[in-house]
């Protein structure tokens, strides 16, 4: 198949576009940008994420639904959680912001800004960098930004992100994460509070991209670096959950260094979209033609030859993380690739690229290749053929005492 051609002039949004077809566009989140840093070498995830294309109805389509997501009770609960820590003018969030953040005092005026909530993605986003402009310009000013929307550039395409929150104090900000579970005893569960983490750095980095903009300047590469111009934010977040069993808010400091160095280490390393698309074949396309009822009418082997088109990097992680990973998963069975064991024995085979030519090398049967590979695996079977001869039940030889019992 011939190599997609387009001129350096041509958009990437007019390329992206065709790609998805007539539905609408799907917006990059914190949590997808947090699974696309966790596997930057998926170049299908890239490029169906920068399209905007519905992967869940992509994959539903193929005959490989994702059985994951968030139940719509937790999602209930959440914005239930979430309205009571924003009714009465914010009284209930104020709390923890004045433990923790240290103001406004009692009587203390907090501004909430318009961000126009219903306005384009684009607008809400030069909205947000103005309304954080003047808040950061006024060191004794406190303003509340109430879901905000700022722009990140990922791999060479813009990405509109929208925190929970965002406060702006003595002219930098502290990004606001609000959560359904619960935090019991001062401590929760450590899996929910990585991910509330991970999920936190990308806004972090949204907002040091905003602020660096309107200095002028380019944020610090250093994890560790606070940057000085004025709307930086702070390298740790304040995560509000609900107390032990109640809706009571509680809210504690999270330090996400650590979390922000991964995300922007991970998301540097992602290949430019223009040219990842520069390498798909001519009349790809995502679409799915839907009829006047929504029902797809794309054929399968159409919309599978397009998937296949754009390599992926699969491992059982996608499985929990991307709405493809089902098809991902099966598409490496049917290859025999090793990449459906994981990430850690993909490493560790070298060379050897299906799971047949592994275990061919664990018997001295295969081609001797990756010779340190060979020898860890033969190594591996036979301590496995020592431990199942060592686990078999004894037998009881025939005409001793309680054979016939």
């Amino acid at each position: 198949m011939n190599v997609l051609t387009y001129g350096q002039a041509e958009p990437v949004a007019r390329r992206l576009r065709d790609l998805r077809g007539q539905a609408p566009q799907r917006s990059l989140d914190a949590r997808a940008l947090a699974a696309l840093a966790a596997n930057p070498g998926c170049r299908r995830r890239a490029v169906l994420d920068a399209a905007g294309v519905d992967k869940g109805a992509v994959a539903e389509r193929l005959g490989h639904p994702a059985p994951f997501g968030q139940s719509p009770f937790a999602i209930t609960r959440g914005n239930v959680f979430e309205a009571r820590l924003k009714a009465d003018g914010y009284a209930a969030l104020l709390e923890p912001l004045r433990r923790l953040l240290g103001a406004p005092p009692e009587g203390g005026e907090l501004t909430v800004p318009d961000l126009l909530p219903r306005a384009a993605p684009a607008t809400r986003a030069e909205r947000t960098a103005q309304v954080l402009a003047e808040a950061a310009a006024d060191p004794t000013r406190w303003t509340l930004l109430d879901h905000p929307m700022f722009r990140l550039t990922v791999a060479g395409s813009p990405a509109y992100l929208e925190p929970d929150a965002v406060v702006v104090h003595g002219g930098r900000c502290t990004v606001v994460e609000i959560k359904s579970f619960p935090i019991i005893d001062g401590s929760a569960d450590p899996a929910k509070v990585g991910a509330a983490a991970r999920q936190a750095a990308v806004y972090v980095l949204a907002l040091q991209e905003t602020a660096a903009g309107l200095a002028g300047t380019t944020a610090d590469r250093s994890p560790y670096a606070t940057d000085a111009f004025p709307g930086s934010p702070e390298l740790s977040v304040l995560l509000v959950c609900p107390r032990d069993f109640s809706n009571r808010p509680t809210a504690t400091v999270v330090d996400v260094r650590r979390e922000l160095a991964t995300t922007r280490r991970q998301l540097a390393r992602l290949t430019g979209i223009d040219q990842l698309l520069d390498a798909l074949p001519a009349g790809t396309s995502f679409d799915l033609a839907p009829d006047q009822a929504g029902v797809p009418t794309r054929p399968v082997a159409e919309l599978t030859e397009s998937v296949a088109a754009v390599p992926a990097a699969y491992s059982p992680d996608c499985l929990s993380t991307c709405e493809l990973g089902f098809h991902c998963r099966a598409q490496a069975r049917c290859a025999d690739a090793v990449e459906q064991l994981g990430r850690g024995v993909r490493g560790e085979l070298g060379s050897l690229r299906t799971v047949t030519a592994a275990l061919a090398a664990a018997t001295d049967q295969g081609p001797q290749a990756d010779r340190e590979a060979a020898a860890r695996l033969a190594h591996a079977a036979a301590l496995r053929a020592e431990a199942l001869t060592a686990a078999a039940p004894a037998t009881t030889a025939p005409g001793s005492p309680g054979a016939d019992r």
